[in-house]
């Protein structure tokens, strides 16, 4: 028997994954990826006991400053429908000492909340992610149109804004259409919780004036290219004299 809050592995994927039970409704235990932005449910019998591993959650290449000039880094809204990869995501900013607004909401909620929300923080690089799923069957998404309309929203607040969306398995292709520097997922893959924050932030360690590295910004994550990708730009970071 497993309680909520137990990490767990299903079985039958050969336990490649670890959850953290999240709900138990009906002997059916619903399951929440511990690194990859998955919700799942299985049976009891499918399960195996495990230990949470989130050595890697501070991963960013650390930035060299010059030391007589000061830097001027962006503000951060990073929306998302859980709140546990959310609290990691910010752990990475403050780590980076980058200023970030954090909320949760869930992914419906998002296209009919974030005008509100730019307004009030006023960001430069905004995160729109949470949970999202491909049906290959009836080529269908369980959140992109969400994504999708949240973003045509940011755009059209400002065409100066950074902006990274989608989850595991969304409509790249919808979400650059739509106005989204980078988004998820090129190859309908699984993407790591922190894929995100890990290009905000290097986003934001960039300079104004320089443009980015794509491929390398994209190597940067924990999936690749194959999980997130995204349009040539320039950083979002100004760069002044004297300190």
């Amino acid at each position: 028997m497993f309680n909520i809050g137990d990490y767990v592995s299903r079985n039958k994927y050969n336990n490649d994954c670890i959850f953290k039970i999240i709900d138990i409704k009906d002997n059916i235990y619903y399951l929440s990826g511990v690194n990859i932005r998955l919700l799942v449910t299985s049976e009891l019998s499918d399960l195996k006991k495990e230990n949470a591993v989130r050595s890697d959650d501070n991963y960013v290449e650390a930035k060299e400053f010059k030391e007589d000039f000061f830097y001027l880094t962006p503000t951060i809204l990073h929306i998302d429908s859980s709140n546990d990869y959310l609290e990691r995501c910010l752990k990475l900013y403050r780590n980076n000492k980058l200023n970030a607004y954090g909320i949760v909401c869930n992914e419906k909620e998002i296209p009919s909340n974030i005008d509100k929300y730019l307004k009030d923080i006023n960001p430069e690089i905004v995160v729109i992610t949470g949970h999202d799923f491909y049906n290959k069957k009836d080529n269908s998404y369980q959140n992109s149109d969400n994504f999708i309309k949240s973003v045509r929203i940011a755009r059209d607040y400002s065409d100066k804004i950074r902006i990274i969306a989608g989850a595991c398995q969304s409509n790249f292709e919808g979400l650059i259409k739509s106005g989204a520097n980078f988004a998820s997922s090129p190859k309908r893959i699984n993407i790591h919780a922190l894929d995100p924050a890990i290009i905000a932030t290097k986003l934001a360690l960039t300079e104004s004036t320089k443009k980015i590295d794509l491929i390398h910004i994209l190597n940067e994550t924990k999936c690749g290219p194959k999980g997130i990708g995204g349009i040539e730009c320039n950083g979002s970071m100004f760069v002044g004299y004297p300190k």
